[in-house]
C-alpha cells in the first residue's frame, strides 16, 4: 500500500510545483495481487475480491481496502487544501475526480457509477444523489468541468448539458 500513497504523494508534490497540469492514476484491480494491510488479513486480489457474492469475508477485505483508499484520498484534499496559492489554496485550483467504471462489480453493472468530485473552485460538501432508474449521464459532470478551464462547450460524448447541483463557490 505504500506505493499506492507514494503515487497519491507524487501527485500533490507535482501540482505544488507546477510540474503539471494534469494526472491520471490507475488503482489497477484486475491485475493486483493480494495487498498488504497492517492488522487485516487480505487473502485476494481486489479483483477477486470484488466479485464477492456477498460473502461476508471477502466483504470485510474489501471494506478495509477502500477505507484505506479513502484515507489517502482524503490525505490528498488535505494536502492541496494546506497549500495556499495567492487568495485561494491549491485544492480551489485543482479539479480532483475520483471514481469507478462499474456501479456494482460484483455482477459489473455500469450505471450509477459511484464518483467523487472535489476542489476547482465548485462549492462542494455535499452529497449529490440521482434518480437511480432515469439519471442523466456522467458527461455532463465533464461538461462543467471544461467550462471551468474556459473551454466554450455544451458537449461532451452523451452529455445533455452541465451537472445539476453543482455550482461554483
Amino acid at each position: 500500500m505504500e506505493k499506492v500513497r507514494l503515487m497519491y504523494d507524487l501527485a500533490r508534490l507535482a501540482f505544488e510545483t507546477d510540474s503539471t497540469r494534469s494526472i491520471a492514476l490507475l488503482l489497477d484491480s484486475v491485475n493486483s495481487p493480494a495487498i498488504d494491510m497492517d492488522g487485516i488479513k487480505i487473502t485476494d486480489g481486489y479483483h477477486n475480491l470484488s466479485h464477492h457474492g456477498r460473502s461476508k469475508p471477502k466483504l470485510a477485505q474489501l471494506r478495509a481496502i477502500d477505507e484505506w483508499h479513502m484515507k489517502l484520498l482524503g490525505d490528498l484534499f488535505t494536502g492541496l487544501k494546506n497549500v495556499r496559492e495567492g487568495d485561494a489554496t491549491l485544492l480551489d485550483r485543482t479539479m480532483v475526480l475520483y471514481g469507478s467504471n462499474l456501479g456494482n462489480a460484483n455482477t459489473h453493472v455500469t450505471t450509477n457509477l459511484p464518483t467523487i468530485f472535489a476542489g476547482g473552485g465548485f462549492k462542494h460538501g455535499q452529497h449529490l444523489a440521482f434518480d437511480r432508474e432515469r439519471n442523466y449521464p456522467l458527461p455532463n459532470l465533464f461538461v462543467s468541468m471544461l467550462q471551468r478551464m474556459g473551454i466554450e462547450t455544451d458537449t461532451f460524448a452523451s452529455a445533455s448539458g452541465t451537472m445539476r447541483g453543482l455550482e461554483m463557490a
